[in-house]
Formats: structure tokens, sequence, C-alpha cells
């Protein structure tokens, strides 16, 4: 195994350390490569928690001091290319979910997981990341009619590739086989039970992740991923494979509500008044597009709801400097203590 083999590094000159990818974590203990091959490490406190450096997540490169029969020290985050989060569930903060990859895999399977509204928010999501979004429809084999997903996939994911694949028949991996090029890392989304972990055997050519049941009555699988990894295929790529998600909370997804929603976000600035609510007022084009069955009631609701669950950048840099005075705050008194 070569360090190299876990995708382009960034450019790390004049830096200390060494550059590793992080490859899992496991709360305050990260899974590493790098140049000395597979380790594990934890964080340099003085840096991160003092706010200078942002906390890593699965796919992040990092410098590190190494340590050759311990766990190395993490200095610092490098530059991210792409970077996917939520709103962690239950509270009002981020969660970070990996960082640098070319593509998200959203994967639904064609049974009763199948979801149009949980496709909308993982469209959002991954368009916000800064990569490119792919919607992959699973168990194919078993589905008696899979044009009918696919028709209604296509209904809300605009501008975006779908795929019918199935991971026991081998039927439409091949299409897969484009992105899943050496140095290129691919990220999987989907809930339990959709085959994230058979179909990552699957592109492997080998059982590289336990693969779980579902449940007959609901279609709703166990959690066979308990926390997110990069893995490296014998093809050279990598896939980061993601524990279900049912909840999928929006954080600041502005970008990606404009790419998801294309269709929708069309009709903006063609009302008759500058400051339209889309509600009664005359001439509006959003209430007129959907009178005239050029756009959908549904589509337009889904809008709205994930437009208002989004925290706005202006709040999270109002959040971000109200935290970093905190933190200045409770050093100075730890000092004074001390």
């Amino acid at each position: 195994m070569n360090f190299i083999d876990y995708g382009p590094v960034p450019n790390s000159e004049g830096l200390p350390g060494v550059p590793a990818r992080i490859t899992a974590q496991h709360k305050g203990r990260y899974e590493i490569a790098c140049e000395y091959g597979l380790s594990f490490a934890r964080l340099k406190t003085g840096e991160y928690f003092a706010g200078s450096e942002l906390f890593p997540t699965v796919g992040d490169y990092v410098m590190i001091r190494y340590i050759e029969n311990g766990d190395s020290q993490i200095l610092a985050t490098l530059p991210r290319r792409s970077f996917f989060s939520r709103r962690e569930p239950g509270a009002e903060r981020e969660q970070a979910v990996a960082a640098n990859f070319d593509y998200v895999f959203i994967l639904q399977s064609m049974n009763a997981n199948f979801n149009p509204k949980r496709l909308e928010r993982y469209l959002t999501i991954a368009w916000q990341s800064g990569a490119t979004p792919l919607v992959v429809l699973t168990k194919a084999d078993l589905a008696e009619d899979p044009r009918s997903f696919l028709a209604r996939a296509e209904q809300v994911a605009v501008g975006v590739e779908l795929h019918a694949v199935s991971a026991h028949s081998g039927a439409g991996l091949e299409k897969m086989r484009p992105y899943l090029q050496p140095g290129k890392t691919v990220v999987f989304l989907g809930s339990s039970g959709v085959g994230k972990s058979s179909l990552v055997n699957a592109l492997a050519g080998e059982a590289i992740m336990a693969v779980g049941g579902i449940r007959e009555e609901d279609a709703r699988g166990r959690h066979t991923t308990t926390h997110r990894q990069l893995l490296l295929l014998n093809s050279g790529a990598l896939v980061i494979d993601t524990p279900g998600m049912r909840e999928l909370g929006m954080w600041s997804v502005d970008e990606g509500l404009q790419d998801a929603f294309s269709d929708v976000e069309q009709f903006f600035g063609r009302c008759r008044f500058a400051d339209c609510s889309h509600e009664r007022e005359p001439g509006c084009a959003i209430r007129e597009a959907i009178a005239a069955g050029t756009l959908e009631e549904a589509r337009w609701q889904s809008y709205q709801k994930l437009k208002a669950e989004s925290i706005p950048r202006g709040a999270l840099l109002r959040r971000k400097q109200a935290w970093s005075k905190d933190v200045a705050k409770n050093k100075k008194q730890r000092e004074k203590t001390l």
C-alpha cells in the first residue's frame, strides 16, 4: 500500500509534519493512511480546541507528527475541495460527514424504502458539497416495474444522472465503473436497507463489508455500517461509506438548493412585484407556473420546507464569531486560574 493510492494530496509545502488522510473516526481517535502505512492519530488539542483549525472528518487530508509506536499527533487540516455535512440530530450544530470526494452516489432501493422527499434532501446536500451527485436505484432485480421508480426519481433529480443497478445480478454495475477510477473518491449516501454494503462489495469484487438483512414489512435495514470509513478498492478508487441516515437535517445549503431545485428557481425574478411572497399576489410567476402545470405544487412546498430548515450563511458567520469569542474568553479564564 502506498500513500499515493489514497488520492491526490493537497499542497502542503512549508507546513510542518507529514501529510496523511483520515480513513475512519472513532470519537477522539482517528485511523490514518500516510507514507509509513496505516496507523492511528489524535488531535493536537492546542491547535484544534483554540478554534484555529477545522476538526477533521473522514476523507480529510491532515498534517501529522508521526509517532512510530503510538498514536501520531494531528497538527493541521489541509484545505478541502469538497465537504458534506448535516445538522446534527437533536442539536443546533453542524456535523461533518465526509470531505475531499469527487462524486456522491445517492442510493435508494426499488421497494418501500424509495422516498422522493428524502431524495430531494440528499440531492440538495450533495450539490452543496461541491461534488457531482448521481442517483443509484438499487435492487433492480427485485422490482416488478423498475421504470416506474426511474420515472419518479427523474421528477426530483433534475439534471442528475440516474442508474438502476443490482448488486445480486450485476445488472447496471458496468455503468458505475467510469466513476471508480484510481485516485477518485466516492461517497455513498442512503438510509439503512438500501444495499450500500452489498453494492460496495459488488463493485470491489470481494466481501469487504458486512451485509445485513431488511425487515420484510417495511423494507428497513439494520445499521451494518456503524461509523464512516474510507475504503480502497482494487480498482484504485476510494469509497467513503456512511451509516444509514434516516434524519438528514439541513445546515447551510443555499447553493445546493439552486442546483437541486433549478426547476423552481428559474421562476424567481419573473414576478410582477420584486418583494413577491409567492402566495396571493397578482402576477406571481410561481403561482402562475403551478396553475399552468409547469411547476408541481409538491416541488414548491419541498423547496420552501428545505429553505426554511437551512441556516443562512450570515447566521452561520455570527454563530462562528460568537463561538470564537467564547473560546477565547474560556482560554483566558483557564490561564488566569492556572
